[in-house]
């Protein structure tokens, strides 16, 4: 092997690196944050967070090995928000838990069964993403509820989250998380925690079948992150040039989830913001050799992994406000870009609007949550408005 070809195959090793540092860190706080909300303890959080970043980290390894593709698997961002702005399903979350099996069985189905996705991609973008839009909304204003109860604490993660975005963007969030470690070791809040509190370990919950659960949480979950997830994740692999195993990592994503559902395992999904990074020229000028970008992107997810209860505990110690501080800026980016497309289309503008401000209500009925009843509402008018247009009315 020449110094050249060892060159490319470096940069393609720290592509995928890069590619899972910046996923994991930023996002972390928005998995714990959702599975904290659906009724999880430390330690169910702390073993969700193990498996799914493990699933995440067998996935990439083995597409990207198998595919000769630089395959990049995450677990659903968009979703573990709208975990993070749902309640406590009246089973508790044994029946949070039967819901993410709901929608790893949608996905199975998915691949096993062609229409289906045929037929999640004819729900209209404008309504997917204003529900995406409702749903981050009440999570990007935490940061600022947090800075009028904690200004000292949430300052200073606000303010390097600030400056990063001007002089690195890309770790503006990972930076911000940084300091929040600072804050909470300065203001001494882990004086509590335990050694055996830090060692990875997994936490079973059997899962609870409960229908209120599986309309608020399973069919949601599924949707959002189908439609702001995989499908654009096809598309960011197609733009650089490679076919996505779609089917391939539906059917893996649906199983796992259905498996590691009662140890926390929610849902993972094919990679966007990862497989911009792990397919794109920053990984090696020859698209052919990229796909070791996928396979580092792996290796380093099973290593982050094994820090998850270490995380968790860390997170668990922060003073109010700081976990969320941190979520809600890692999806400020995805909101803007949810609610800009939302809108884009003037047709569909009002119904957009209706489905983003049902979602963003916190409105629950029966037991089932405003992500549900915004689709409802959004595809209502939207319906309604056309059928006026068609009638001349």
């Amino acid at each position: 092997m020449n110094a050249g070809t060892r060159a490319e195959l470096g940069q393609a090793v720290v592509a995928g690196i890069v590619s899972a540092l910046v996923g994991w860190t930023a996002a972390f706080a928005v998995v714990l944050t959702g599975l904290r909300a659906v009724g999880a303890s430390q330690d169910e959080a702390a073993s969700g967070l193990l498996v799914v970043t493990v699933v995440m980290g067998l996935g990439s390894l083995t597409f990207s090995l198998l595919t000769r593709t630089p395959v990049t698997m995450a677990w659903s961002t968009p979703g573990a928000a709208l975990l993070a702005t749902a309640t406590v399903p009246g089973g508790g979350y044994a029946a949070a838990v039967g819901a993410f099996v709901v929608a790893g069985a949608l996905y199975l189905l998915t691949a096993l069964v062609a229409p289906l996705s045929r037929w999640v991609q004819l729900i209209p973008s404008s309504l997917a993403n204003a529900m995406l839009a409702g749903v981050l909304l009440t999570l990007c204003i935490e940061p600022f509820r947090a800075l009028a109860d904690a200004p000292a604490a949430v300052g200073p993660v606000l303010l390097t989250w600030l400056v990063a975005l001007r002089v690195a963007r890309r770790w503006a969030t990972p930076l911000a998380l940084v300091t929040a470690v600072v804050v909470i070791v300065v203001t001494g809040s882990l004086g509590g925690a335990h050694a055996d509190d830090l060692v990875p370990t997994l936490s079973w919950t059997t899962p609870h079948p409960d229908l209120a659960a599986a309309v608020a949480i399973g069919m949601p979950l599924y949707l959002v992150t189908m439609t702001s997830q995989n499908i654009p994740g096809v598309a960011v692999l197609a733009s650089f040039g490679y076919p996505a195993p779609l089917r391939g990592v539906l059917a893996y994503a649906g199983a796992t989830t259905v498996a590691t559902a009662g140890a926390g395992g929610f849902s993972t999904n094919l990679g966007a913001i990862a497989s911009a990074i792990a397919a794109g020229p920053g990984a090696g000028p020859d698209p052919a050799r990229r796909w070791v970008a996928g396979v580092s992107n792996g290796i380093t997810y099973l290593v982050l992994g094994a820090s998850a209860s270490v995380v968790t505990a860390v997170a668990t110690a922060a003073p109010d406000g700081l976990l969320e501080t941190v979520a809600g800026l890692a999806l400020i980016g995805a909101f803007a870009s949810s609610a800009a497309t939302a809108l884009a289309d003037p047709d569909h503008r009002e119904a957009a609007a209706l489905t983003f401000v049902v979602a963003a209500s916190g409105y629950v009925l029966g037991g089932v949550g405003a992500a549900f009843w915004s689709l409802l509402a959004g595809g209502l008018l939207l319906l309604v408005t056309r059928t006026a247009r068609s009638t001349g009315g």
